[in-house]
């Protein structure tokens, strides 16, 4: 059961908070990635990225949930199928994420590399889980 669309707001102030929210995210995301890389710098990549992945995963679900789709909570049950599902499109999604950092850190083996593939993974998965979360996660009210 969501909020009343009248309450959603325009398209456009759907698409700015969901822009502002996948940067929040990937601040996050890069946030914890370097704090893993400081605290054990001779770590492989993938620790890091886990991690980053990880911190980024939370803050976005609580984020779309609430100011993207206006998902309120319904039951336990309804929940937790809303989470497996959403993680279910995140990993996919970060899939594309991952691919684009793996490929330009093999590439060119730069920080600055491995953040800008990251960058362009994340916003094209970003584009795809929209599409995604909309039609089978938080689907409108009445779908």
């Amino acid at each position: 059961m969501g909020f009343k669309s009248s309450q959603q707001g325009t398209g456009a102030g759907v698409a700015t908070r969901y822009c502002a929210f996948a940067m929040l995210s990937t601040a996050a995301n890069f946030a914890a990635q370097a704090t893993v890389i400081q605290m054990a710098p001779s770590t492989s990549l993938m620790p890091s990225i886990l991690t980053g992945t990880a911190a980024g995963f939370g803050l976005k679900y609580f984020l779309d949930k609430r100011w993207i789709f206006f998902d309120r909570y319904a039951s336990h049950g309804d929940e937790m199928l809303k989470v497996a599902l959403y993680g279910l499109f995140s990993v996919l999604t970060t899939l594309i994420f991952w691919g684009f950092e793996i490929a330009f850190w093999t590439i060119w083996k730069t920080e600055f590399a491995k953040y800008t593939g990251g960058a362009i993974g994340l916003a094209l998965g970003y584009i795809a889980k929209y599409a995604l979360d909309r039609k089978f996660v938080f689907k409108p009210e009445g779908a």
